[in-house]
């Protein structure tokens, strides 16, 4: 019985006890009495009848407010106690009850606090046990995190099934270079934690690589490992290598395979390299043969023929002639276009030019003894460069300089120009002649002790820069200008997406090894599905009057852990005028969706995104509405079930008089920052949606079936837009 009916109860009762005791009173003293006795009754009793009414009225309406008041001080004063209890026992320990209402109530909220501030200083004490005894395996796993987001290849860790368990940054930058179609806009390719290799690389390789690895531990092999290479959706060709995960068991001779960890490399470039240079080569080869055998009967005619005519034998050496030089024409081209190959095989790497300037004063400074200065650095001027042949080249002309010029100081001056950056080497003295600086750059270079086989010019070539001498007269200074290429996303081989995050991302789950089924079964466990907690900003709040969305945030919840590296965040071009009253509140303005994609291209990369999941928000009902509405015209149709955190806390906390995100997040101990940014709303909605789901089981709620069943009966599920 829950309380409403307690309430309705009481008040019968209530209504019986005022009424009860008179009208049974005036029945036997009805039945008691004479005829007469009984006409005199209603003679005196009915002027006044319903004077008596009223006064029962008005009795029963004062006790009626008498009971309300009562049952909400100790009857919901309670149950909203006894709620904050289960707040302080599971979601949020530093949550406290308020003491509030009748002295007997707020003793006892003073007494649960103080239990509570007990209880914490025991957690508070095991915790720490548990820290220390976690420590090693804290330490270990930081390392592998540490090890996995810096490594220079895309590894990706898959169990058997195929589902994706570990990847690392370069994984992540380098798929989404590769995504086509709709994937492309806001999140790139479909690479996650839970998700499926599958999407992304041909399930036939990968199962083929698999049975040669089987084969090979079959046969007691050392090294199990395949390669093979495949296709991208967008052409692109990955290099991939298999490797197994074997489970560890007693027995050293049967090995278990659990799982794989993939490694991938882009080599479209270096394939795109090597074609060509054998295209040059074979092109030298076909002509020469020609060539060769044109000279071949031309100096065989001349030996067999030594009294040949004379315009005979100016005719053969001018046919020899014209091949030699074809020939050589032919070399000089094969080389130039060899030599261009072999410039695009140097790792050159991005590089921040103050770096490289850095680099290059320590090295002066430390073994030539010569001081250096800088003057108008741009900071944050990026290079494509291999900075140590060029911090050596600019050592080795500071050598140089020393030597023939005993130069006092050394200036560097770092500029940009367009696509290009110039590097300044400046000192004020003697001016030194082109020959000079021509045989500077194309002798072999040598510091101190330290040689190289290379020339200065060798290496300017190979970045395919430039390198000017060139005097400032009224300064009455020179300098060395390095003309290098900037680095710029165009320039990077694709998948080398440099990431600015600056924040390490968490992209490991191994307790996914044991994870199999991916289909959303309404009968299967909370806890075990992956969820896709999302969030909109719109335009106005009448979804069917003409309002759109303008952004739209998500992030995945994978084996009960919130990846907020795995999100979904994209503005959204309304193709209307945002209202003054919107903006204030959600603080995106129409310069900002102006030139973003349209909803047309935007719902479709959602939707993938959010596939063969859950949906989860906060008012869901608001939010899918929106979505629903553009069914029609996008043909996307979001079907999955639906949880709404708004209606799970009415059903965890149907006593408590607010229902907001902001008023839940606090009764969990949840921060929310940046709100009405659909990403982080959307963080925030899932960081309280894990918090929720504890105190469901509590109440015997574990399955997603059972979740919408409760969720349907509350009150707010009945809101329509």
């Amino acid at each position: 019985m829950n309380a409403r009916d307690r309430l309705f109860i009481a008040v019968i009762v209530l209504g019986v006890l005022m009424t009860g005791p008179f009208v049974i009173t005036a029945l036997l003293v009805w039945a008691s009495a004479q005829a007469a006795e009984q006409a005199l009754l209603v003679q005196l009793i009915m002027p006044h009848l319903s004077l008596g009414a009223m006064m029962t009225l008005f009795g029963f309406a004062v006790g009626l407010l008498v009971i309300r008041y009562l049952f909400r001080q100790y009857v919901q004063g309670l149950l909203r106690m006894a709620e904050s209890l289960r707040l302080m026992l599971s979601a949020n320990r530093n949550f406290r009850v308020d003491p509030e209402g009748p002295p007997e109530v707020q003793l006892l909220a003073l007494a649960a606090n103080a239990l509570a501030e007990q209880r914490d200083g025991l957690m508070d004490d095991v915790d720490a046990q548990i820290t220390t005894a976690k420590a090693s395996v804290e330490e270990e796993k930081n390392r592998l995190a540490a090890l996995m987001s810096e490594l220079a290849q895309a590894v990706v860790v898959c169990n058997v099934d195929g589902v994706i368990l570990l990847y690392n940054s370069r994984a992540r930058l380098q798929f989404r270079a590769l995504a086509q179609g709709s994937t492309a806009v806001a999140g790139g390719a479909l690479i996650g934690l839970g998700r499926s290799i599958f999407s992304i690389l041909e399930r036939n390789q990968i199962d083929h690589a698999l049975e040669v690895v089987r084969q090979r531990l079959g046969k007691g092999a050392a090294a199990a490992i395949a390669n093979f290479i495949t296709t991208a959706r967008g052409g692109q060709l990955l290099r991939v290598q298999l490797v197994p995960v074997l489970a560890t068991t007693d027995d050293s001779l049967q090995r278990e395979m659990t799982g794989y960890v993939l490694t991938v490399e882009n080599i479209t470039r270096s394939i795109e390299q090597e074609s060509r240079r054998d295209q040059v080569l074979q092109s030298l080869t076909d002509g020469s043969r020609g060539s060769l055998a044109n000279i071949r009967v031309a100096v065989g005619n001349l030996m067999d023929y030594p009294d040949m005519g004379l315009e005979i034998r100016e005719r053969f050496v001018g046919i020899i002639s014209d091949e030699v030089v074809r020939m050589s024409q032919r070399l000089d081209q094969t080389m130039t276009e060899f030599a261009d190959s072999l410039k695009t095989r140097w790792p050159l790497e991005d590089v921040l030019g103050i770096d490289i300037i850095a680099a290059a004063q320590r090295r002066i400074e430390q073994q030539l003894g010569l001081p250096t200065k800088t003057e108008e650095i741009q900071e944050a001027l990026w290079l494509r460069a291999e900075s140590f042949s060029l911090v050596f080249s600019i050592c080795f002309l500071a050598s140089r300089l020393i030597d023939h010029y005993q130069i006092k100081e050394l200036r560097f001056r770092l500029l940009p120009f367009g696509k290009l950056a110039y590097l300044d080497l400046i000192w004020a003295g003697h001016a030194m002649s082109s020959e000079t600086s021509y045989t500077w750059e194309t002798e072999a270079m040598q510091v101190g002790k330290e040689a190289s086989p290379l020339s200065l010019r060798d290496v300017i070539d190979r970045h395919g820069g430039e390198i000017w001498y060139e005097r400032e007269k009224a300064a009455h200074r020179a300098f060395f200008r390095f003309v290098l290429p900037v680095a710029s996303p165009d320039s990077r081989v694709p998948g080398e997406v440099i990431d600015e995050s600056g924040v390490r991302p968490e992209y490991y789950d191994f307790d996914l090894f044991h994870f199999q089924d991916q289909s959303i079964d309404l009968d299967r466990s909370l806890s075990d599905l992956t969820y896709t907690v999302f969030d909109t900003e719109t335009t106005g709040l009448e979804p069917a009057a003409g309002d759109e969305i303008i952004q739209i945030g998500a992030v995945r919840i994978v084996n009960g852990r919130l990846l907020r590296h795995e999100n979904f965040d994209q503005l959204v071009d309304p193709e209307r005028f945002l209202r003054p009253e919107g903006i204030r509140i959600h603080g995106i303005t129409d310069d900002m969706v102006r030139g973003q994609p349209n909803i047309e291209a935007v719902l479709p990369a959602f939707h993938d995104f959010c596939c063969d999941t859950v949906l989860v928000a906060h008012n869901a009902a608001f939010d899918m509405r929106f979505l629903q509405l553009k069914e029609e015209h996008t043909a996307v149709v979001f079907s999955q079930p639906v949880l709404d955190t708004l209606l799970l806390s009415a059903v965890l906390h149907p006593n408590q008089e607010s229902h907001q995100l902001d008023s839940i997040a606090e009764r969990l101990g949840i921060g929310i920052e940046g709100r009405h940014n659909a990403l982080a709303d959307a963080c925030a909605t899932g960081e309280v949606f894990l918090k929720m789901l504890p105190l469901l089981a509590r109440m015997g709620i574990v399955t997603l079936r059972q979740a919408l069943e409760a969720s349907e009966k509350t009150y707010f599920a009945r809101v329509k837009y």
